[in-house]
C-alpha cells in the first residue's frame, strides 16, 4: 500500500501540518469540524495510487498545525490564503480541491475567488451557498434564536468546557449520530441545545461503534483533541459575521470552477427544511457543476462512511480534469 507520509510547511504565516502520498497532478483535501488529515485516510491512498500528489492538511486551528488565539484569525479569507499558500510551498500553480463540512466551505471559496488556481472543485455534505443579504448565522439566529446550536458556540469558553469534558465520548457521539448508522427518526435536523442542557445532549451514545469507525479511529481523534482542545476549531464558527462582511465583493457571484457536489441522504443538511431544495438548486449558481450524487442510507461523514464510493466518484471527476498524455 502506498505509503502517507507527513512533514510542516510554511503557508499564509502560520506553519501547517500535512499528510502527503503519491506523485502526479495536485489534489488538496480539506477536513471538516472537528475532524484532521486523518479523515481523508482512506482517500489519500487511492488517490495516490491512482497517479495523484495527494495532500490532507490539519487545516489552521487543528491538529498539528499553528492555532492562533485571536478569533478574528479564522476568517474565510484567512482560511483560502492558508489553501493557497499550500499550493505556492509546494510549487504547484494548480490543484483540484476536495472539501467535506466546513472544508467544503473553504473549498468552494478558493475556487470562488482564485479560480485560476483552482482546476475543479468537489465538495462533500455542504453545498455552495453564494452570499446572501445577510449571514448565515443571523438567518439562522432570526428563525431560531439563541439555543441555535452555533449561537450556542459564540461564547468562547462555554462549548469548550463541554466538549473537552470527556473527548472520547464527544467523538462517539458526533461520530455516530451523524452518521447513517444512528436512527434519523431519534435525531432532529436541526440542533436547537435545550434549555438547562448543552449541545452533546441532542445526541446518542452507542453502545457498539459502527462498522466504518474502528478503535483506532476513535483513539486518534480523542488524543489529537485531548492535546488540542477545541477551541481553534470553534473561532471558525465565531467569524461567521466578520468572514461575510468580508465576502461582500462576491455577492450573488456564481462559481464557474468544474464542481461536483456529493451529500448522504441521511445527513443533517438534507433532512432540515429547504436543505433539498437548495441542493436542487445549486445548477443556477455552479454553472459548471457536472454532477450532484446523494448516497443512500449515508450520513455526514462520507469520506469515512463511504470510502469506496466517493473513491469512485472522485476519481471519474479527476479523470476528465486532467489532460491525458
Amino acid at each position: 500500500m502506498t505509503e502517507i507520509t507527513h512533514r510542516f510547511i510554511d503557508t499564509n504565516g502560520i506553519h501547517m501540518h500535512i499528510a502527503e502520498a503519491g506523485q502526479g497532478p495536485l489534489v488538496v483535501l480539506l477536513h471538516g469540524w472537528p475532524e484532521s488529515w486523518y479523515s481523508w485516510r482512506h482517500q489519500l491512498t487511492a488517490l495516490a495510487e491512482a497517479g495523484y500528489h495527494v495532500v490532507a492538511p490539519d487545516q489552521r486551528g487543528y491538529g498539528q498545525s499553528d492555532r492562533p488565539a485571536e478569533i478574528e484569525q479564522y476568517t474565510q479569507l484567512h482560511l483560502v490564503g492558508d489553501v493557497l499558500g499550500i499550493l505556492d510551498a509546494l510549487g504547484e500553480a494548480q490543484a483540484a480541491l476536495v472539501g467535506h463540512d466546513w472544508g467544503a466551505i473553504v473549498a468552494w471559496n478558493v475556487a470562488l475567488m482564485r479560480p485560476d488556481r483552482i482546476r475543479g472543485v468537489v465538495g462533500l455534505s455542504v453545498p455552495y451557498m453564494p452570499r446572501g443579504a445577510a449571514s448565515f448565522l443571523a438567518m439562522m439566529r432570526g428563525m431560531l434564536g439563541e439555543r441555535f446550536y452555533m449561537a450556542y458556540f459564540q461564547q468562547p469558553g462555554v462549548a469548550e468546557a463541554e466538549l473537552e469534558r470527556d473527548v472520547r465520548t464527544t467523538f462517539r457521539k458526533l461520530l455516530y449520530s451523524n452518521s447513517g448508522d444512528a436512527p434519523a427518526d431519534r435525531l432532529s435536523p436541526v440542533w436547537i441545545v435545550p434549555e438547562g442542557k448543552g449541545f452533546l445532549d441532542l445526541f446518542l451514545y452507542p453502545e457498539t461503534l459502527p462498522a466504518w469507525l474502528s478503535q483506532q479511529d476513535l483513539d486518534y481523534y480523542t488524543s489529537e483533541f485531548e492535546r488540542t482542545g477545541f477551541g481553534g476549531t470553534l473561532n471558525w464558527y465565531r467569524t461567521f459575521e466578520k468572514s461575510w462582511e468580508l465576502m461582500a465583493p462576491w455577492t450573488g457571484a456564481p462559481l464557474l470552477t468544474p464542481a461536483l457536489y456529493m451529500v448522504g441522504e441521511q445527513d443533517t443538511f438534507v433532512r432540515s427544511p429547504g436543505g433539498q431544495e437548495m441542493i436542487a438548486s445549486l445548477p443556477a449558481f455552479m454553472p459548471a457543476l457536472k454532477e450532484t450524487i446523494l448516497l443512500p442510507g449515508c450520513g455526514h461523514y462520507i469520506p469515512q462512511e463511504r470510502p469506496a464510493e466517493v473513491n469512485e466518484a472522485l476519481l471519474a471527476f479527476l479523470q476528465d480534469l486532467t489532460p491525458q498524455g
